[in-house]
């Protein structure tokens, strides 16, 4: 009999996966190691585990795994993976891509209409008992610019143009996608910035995005427009946002990420007007280990067959 491939689940709930390994029939080919997230793995674990399972591990943990080929990632941003000064060169790393596309996209249209409609002046009238006529902003006809169509802007554009909204945005591989009107390559960003009513930020965390959205890019969007990030707060500059915010250069921002996290209490981005911050709401979701589950499963299979993984990490692109 083939011997079991020592796996370890390194997280707090376990559920779903052994649920899923049992449903695709991978029980009989893998023995389950757990640990949970406050925990260093055992010797034993170190000694033996091929496959990992984590949101991220420590600098110095990794390369005492004696027999690590394969780690997964929980979450689909990998910079801390890839800050670890010691990540092993021939560790195969593959992320969660594509497991926020039921929950991320709605709230990403609910920061929308956030943004557009008077509901935050209506609520604030409503502390004083004020009735303030107001005139709603209709979306049809406005334009939607999308730093970083991937799997999650793809389901934006979608649900976007059921509202009759324009969609154009940036992708590095510049291939067509339905419901976007226009895609550039990254060097086209200035071009989505001036034309957009809303910029709609998904770009991932690397040396190439870092402080991408600073004063010159704020200058090139219009006045009216309004900056929503969902991808990385690092791909803003904070200082720069807050100025162009303040100096009415635009006309806000809804903001779900940030460099840290939570945002201190001494941040500006609390007490700017017309900055929004939102709690990190855009990914997680009540059944998310389930999503997260079919794709390890999925890679798991892979990986024992010797198969190529999905969602593997281009360690020279930082994704």
């Amino acid at each position: 009999m083939t011997a079991r491939v020592p796996v370890l689940l390194w997280t707090d709930r376990t559920d779903a996966y052994r649920r899923a390994i049992e449903e695709v029939g991978l029980a009989n080919r893998v023995e389950l190691l757990t640990l949970a997230r406050a925990e260093t793995p055992t010797p034993d674990q170190l000694a033996r585990t091929e496959a990992l399972m984590a949101v991220g591990a420590p600098a110095g943990l990794l390369p005492r795994f004696a027999r690590l080929r394969w780690a997964q990632a929980m979450t689909a941003g990998v910079e801390g993976w890839l800050a670890l000064p010691d990540l092993p060169a021939g560790l195969a790393l593959t992320c969660a891509r594509g497991t926020h596309t039921d929950s991320m996209p709605e709230n990403i249209l609910g920061a929308l209409f956030f943004a557009a409609k008077p509901y935050r002046a209506a609520m604030e009238a409503q502390r004083e008992s004020r009735w303030v006529a107001s005139v709603a902003e209709p979306l049809r006809g406005k334009t939607l610019g999308i730093l970083g169509v991937g799997a999650i802007g793809a389901e934006v554009a979608r649900l976007a143009s059921a509202f009759g909204i324009k969609v154009v945005g940036t992708r590095r591989t510049p291939d067509a996608v339905p419901h976007v009107e226009r895609i550039l390559p990254p060097e086209g960003s200035d071009e989505v910035l001036a034309q957009a009513d809303f910029v709609l930020l998904l770009l991932p965390a690397t040396p190439a995005t870092d402080n991408f959205i600073d004063a010159a890019r704020l200058a090139r969007m219009k006045s009216t427009a309004w900056l929503l990030n969902f991808g990385r707060g690092h791909t803003i500059r904070d200082e720069d946002l807050v100025a162009a915010v303040s100096g009415k250069r635009i006309a806000g921002a809804v903001l779900d990420v940030f460099r840290q996290e939570p945002l201190p209490a001494a941040h500006p981005f609390w007490t700017t007007p017309g900055i929004h911050v939102l709690p990190h709401i855009g990914g997680p979701h009540p059944r998310r280990d389930s999503f997260v589950a079919a794709l390890f499963v999925d890679n798991l299979r892979r990986f024992l067959d010797g198969a190529p993984l999905r969602e593997l990490v281009d360690r020279s692109r930082g994704y």
